[in-house]
C-alpha cells in the first residue's frame, strides 16, 4: 500500500498535475504525470468517476492501482506526480494487463522527459498500444 507521502491528496495539487502535466492516453486509463520542482518522493493520485461500476467496484479499482503504482514506486523519479484516471471499461483488467498499463505510461513519461518534450506548452497526448 502506498505511504502518505507518496499520495496526492489535495484538490488543488490534483488539478496542476492535471492542467499542467503530460498527458498519456491508454485504453484503459488516462495517466496524468507532471514533474515537481520540489525534491519530494513521487506521489500519485486517482480518479475513479462513477461511470466505471459502483462503489464495491470503484474501491477495488482504486485498490488495485495503489497496488500496481506501489511496485513500480522505486522506478519513478522523486519529485514526480501522477494521477490516473480510470476509463469504464477498466473494471474488467486482469491483473497483468493492469500493471503493464499503468508501466508503460510512467515509461512513455520517463522517455519524453529524457527527449526534452515535457515542457508546459507541450499537451499532445500520447497513445499507448492497444493490448
Amino acid at each position: 500500500m502506498l505511504a502518505g507521502t507518496n499520495r496526492i491528496t489535495s484538490g488543488s495539487d490534483y488539478k496542476m498535475v492535471v492542467r499542467r502535466g503530460v498527458r498519456v492516453v491508454g485504453p484503459h486509463f488516462v495517466t496524468y504525470i507532471r514533474d515537481n520542482s520540489e525534491v519530494q518522493p513521487p506521489r500519485f493520485g486517482f480518479i475513479v468517476a462513477k461511470n466505471v461500476g459502483n462503489a464495491v467496484r470503484r474501491n477495488r479499482m482504486r485498490r488495485r492501482l495503489k497496488a500496481a503504482c506501489f511496485g513500480l514506486l522505486p522506478t519513478v523519479h522523486p519529485g514526480t506526480d501522477v494521477v490516473i484516471r480510470a476509463l469504464p471499461a477498466a473494471h474488467e483488467l486482469d491483473w497483468p494487463v493492469l500493471q503493464a498499463e499503468v508501466g508503460q505510461a510512467l515509461q512513455s513519461f520517463q522517455r519524453r522527459k529524457a527527449a526534452g518534450t515535457t515542457g508546459a506548452g507541450h499537451r499532445r497526448p500520447e497513445r499507448l498500444p492497444s493490448p
